[in-house]
């Protein structure tokens, strides 16, 4: 007995390299335009062995393992109406790693078990061909249920201030997902009938805000992991993970540079000739430095321990950038006083 073989990446008319985005964004558009229950009473029929085809393609192609065997038919997949599951010729089925005894038409003994295709109770779920790829037609055989599917996994952006870094504070975040339709459980059905929450999709928009503590490594570019705070799962199954990409907002007086900060220091003429104490920046507060005398614009001054908070524990440093300003407005006395320097130097 022939298998007709059954394309399923053009019967949800995507390409073969399609990503699982691709596949889910056309079988909502396909699953919402066939569903029998959207259909005039004449073209019912007709819609329900699309709407099944659609489904079963959707199921193959969402489930990473089901895809990775359904795409090892290789070359065999264009035999077309034909196909005969290898008829043998293969010395493994697609995935099992065990060998294959044929007898005749599909019928044929599997790891010590007798089956034939086209029996059983749930012959009318999946096409033939499904059912010779991926079982559920096997008269008696023991095969590995399917797993729950785990929840998808959530990408979202954190923003953080430096402060925030620095006091590793708590922040309270708000993303939005696309999460298992509780109405339906993720079927997109209820009953026979075309779920009304979910519209067919499965999937419902959720916002969801959690709260965490910014980590002392936080830096932008740099991901962080929450566990199961992702897409919810299937009963049974893990709820996904969401992934945090930092971005670290611009600071008014700082910039970080991995673990070290930078920021200005201001110092008039005659502090940078004859040097002086002033008062500095930093994230934990101001501190007193030392301007050494001579002391040039473009200086820099490192003060160990009071840049960024590092993951192992300690602080990277930071750099004082000394600027010498002139000021706007001088007095007589303070002009008179410039031109005898001129006079001594010159």
């Amino acid at each position: 007995m022939a298998v007709k073989f059954q394309d399923y990446y053009k019967i949800l008319g995507v390409e073969r390299n399609a990503t699982e985005k691709d596949i889910r964004n056309a079988y909502r558009k396909l699953a919402r335009q066939h569903h029998p229950d959207l259909q005039p009473a004449e073209g019912k029929e007709k819609a329900e062995k699309k709407f099944k085809l659609i489904n079963e393609a959707y199921e193959v192609l969402k489930d990473k393992e089901k895809r990775a065997r359904y795409d090892r038919l290789g070359a065999n997949w264009k035999h077309g109406d034909d196909f005969q599951a290898y008829q043998g010729q293969q010395q493994g089925w697609p995935g099992t790693g065990a060998g294959w005894k044929t007898s005749q038409g599909f019928g044929g003994e599997f790891d010590g078990y007798t089956f034939s295709f086209g029996g059983g109770a749930d012959a009318g779920s999946f096409s033939d061909f499904f059912e010779s790829i991926f079982g559920g037609g096997f008269a008696g055989a023991k095969h590995r249920p399917r797993r729950p599917r785990r929840g998808v996994d959530i990408d979202a952006e954190l923003e953080v201030t430096l402060e925030e870094i620095y006091g590793g504070q708590e922040k309270q975040i708000q993303f939005s997902l696309q999460d298992l339709c509780k109405q339906c459980g993720g079927s997109g059905q209820v009953g026979n009938s075309f779920c009304p929450t979910c519209g067919g999709s499965g999937q419902v928009a959720e916002a969801k805000t959690i709260k965490l503590k910014v980590p002392r490594d936080a830096r932008s570019g740099k991901k962080v992991r929450l566990q199961g705070q992702g897409g919810d799962a299937e009963a049974g199954g893990q709820r996904g993970d969401l992934y945090l990409k930092i971005r670290v907002l611009p600071h008014p007086r700082f910039e970080l540079s991995g673990d070290d900060l930078e920021a200005r220091v201001t110092i008039q003429p005659w502090q940078a000739v004859l040097g002086d104490k002033i008062m500095a920046p930093t994230l934990g507060g101001s501190v007193r430095v030392t301007i050494p005398p001579r002391t040039h614009s473009g200086f820099r001054l490192r003060l160990r321990g009071k840049g960024m908070p590092r993951r192992d524990g300690g602080y990277g440093d930071l750099y004082l950038l000394v600027v010498v300003d002139i000021p706007d407005q001088i007095g007589p006395r303070a002009e008179e006083l410039y031109r005898k320097l001129a006079e001594i130097t010159g």
